[in-house]
């Protein structure tokens, strides 16, 4: 039989100098570990003694034994009687060099290109009026400042957003259903590991939000693409594809990327198909505050008499992404099991911006910054549309529309340059999951000047001659 070689005499020289402070069974640990996992001591290799290691790094032999101990408990090791210690058969592979990168070094501090998406609508008045708001409530903080508080999030927020979403969207709900969270992304996925199981079939709008995307995914959840077209998402195509699935992932208002809005007749589907198949709603009301030609259609959970429907807005986009206030708004029996999570995760959501926000709603400062902002928004999307010179529709509703091409056209290549000329745009096509690709260019308009976007629109009819 092939014998396991003994690591050579130079294995010391693999691990980093041990820390003189701490747990230095601990960095032993991860030293090794790194080695295994990058390759460095291969499967099967033998560790030397705990004794021989101790020596070597000058180390006590009872840190080197609990480095070892964890090593096995996690199964980077095993331990052979009478035959000592060796790598793992089977274990994680990284790089050698690590990642590129850690974290995000992506500089966001300079001003963002035209046309790119996700950009507030900045409004001197209410960051006066915010900023004031914020100092009120530091001058005189209420008993709660400074305690934990409702991990659903503060009672007067929760009031006022229920008020807002009954008035404004025809939601029928009472504060008490309400969450308020740090986004739509983080109550997608708080309400989503809350209610749902590893492996449950989600349908999911094909083209899609990439970011909805990489949420479910990363819960573990089975994504089901079903295809939009020009009423919305296609209820009857994702019975054919995918009947059985425990939800469905929306944005009705104004989808994204495509910008349609779900028609009548599918939102009744779409409930429909709910009931007779237990299965959730979750509503994203992207954008629905920006409509610039009569009113928006009510949302579905407003429609829904069989409490299928977990109702995902935001602030960011209406107000400013720093802000991180969101909320889901829930049936009254998942309340508890998602709160139940909740209390696990982050115990509760911020408090002074909560209440800054929720004075923000209650005194009619929000209603007069919507009507500035929408405005606003109406004469960038024009201006946008002028510049592009009959490459694009102007959209009824959002602050974002899409510029078609030929199928023959390379959406990815135009976009990227677009990006050379200081132009924000990104690819339709990217955003499909098993649907015929449309090619294209999802533009953003919000937060620019018109000036601006319409010199953006003149350069980009020019690349896409």
């Amino acid at each position: 039989m092939e014998k396991n070689q003994t690591i050579l005499p130079d294995f010391s020289a693999l691990i980093p100098v041990m820390p003189e402070a701490g747990r230095r069974s601990r960095a032993l640990y991860r030293a090794i570990r790194r080695l295994i996992e990058t390759g460095q001591l291969p499967a099967g290799a033998k560790l030397p003694t705990t004794r021989d290691l101790a020596r070597r790094l000058s180390l006590s032999r009872g840190a080197a034994v609990d480095a070892y101990e964890v090593l096995v408990a996690e199964g980077f090791a095993e331990a052979r009687v009478g035959a000592g210690t060796f790598v793992a058969a089977e274990v994680p592979q990284l790089s050698p060099e690590g990642p590129e990168t850690v974290g995000d070094e992506t500089d966001h501090s300079g001003p963002p290109h035209p046309c790119t998406l996700g950009i507030a609508m900045a409004d001197e008045r209410t960051r006066q009026i915010f900023r004031q708001l914020l100092h009120r409530r530091l001058e005189r903080p209420q008993p709660n400042f400074y305690n934990y508080g409702d991990p659903s999030g503060e009672r007067e927020l929760r009031r006022a957003i229920a008020d807002y979403a009954r008035v404004a969207r025809g939601v029928r709900c009472h504060p008490g259903q309400v969450i308020v969270t740090s986004g739509i992304r983080h109550g997608l996925d708080l309400v989503m590991r809350a209610i749902l199981r590893p492996g449950d079939a989600v349908w999911l709008e094909d083209p899609c939000y990439l970011s909805a995307h990489a949420t479910i995914s990363g819960v573990g959840l089975d994504i089901v693409p079903v295809p939009v077209d020009g009423e919305g998402i296609d209820v009857a195509a994702g019975e054919a594809i995918g009947g059985k699935a425990a939800a469905v992932y929306c944005t009705p208002s104004h989808q994204f990327p495509l910008g349609v809005t779900l028609t009548m007749r599918r939102r009744l589907a779409l409930i429909d198909w709910a009931k007779r198949n237990d299965a959730w709603i979750f509503e994203d009301d992207y954008d629905s505050e920006f409509r610039f030609s009569g009113p928006p259609l009510a949302s579905i959970q407003g429609m829904d008499d069989a409490g299928r429907v977990i109702y995902l807005g935001s602030f960011s986009k209406v107000l400013f992404p720093g802000l991180r206030v969101g909320y889901a708004i829930l049936p009254d029996p998942l309340v508890e099991p998602v709160l139940a999570l909740r209390r696990q995760m982050d115990r509760q959501p911020p408090s002074l911006p909560q209440g800054a926000t929720a004075d923000l709603l209650n005194e009619g400062h929000f209603a007069a910054h919507l009507r500035r902002v929408r405005k606003r928004a109406e004469a960038c999307r024009n201006a946008l549309i002028e510049g592009l010179q009959g490459k694009a529709t102007a959209p009824e509703q959002g602050l974002h529309l899409i510029a078609d091409l030929a199928d023959e056209c390379d959406d990815e290549a135009l976009a990227i340059a677009a990006l050379e000329l200081g132009i924000g745009a990104l690819p339709l096509s990217t955003h499909y999951l098993a649907a015929p690709k449309r090619r294209g260019l999802i533009l953003g308009y919000s937060g620019f000047e018109p000036e601006e976007l319409h010199r953006a629109g003149r350069s980009l009819a020019e690349m896409m001659r």
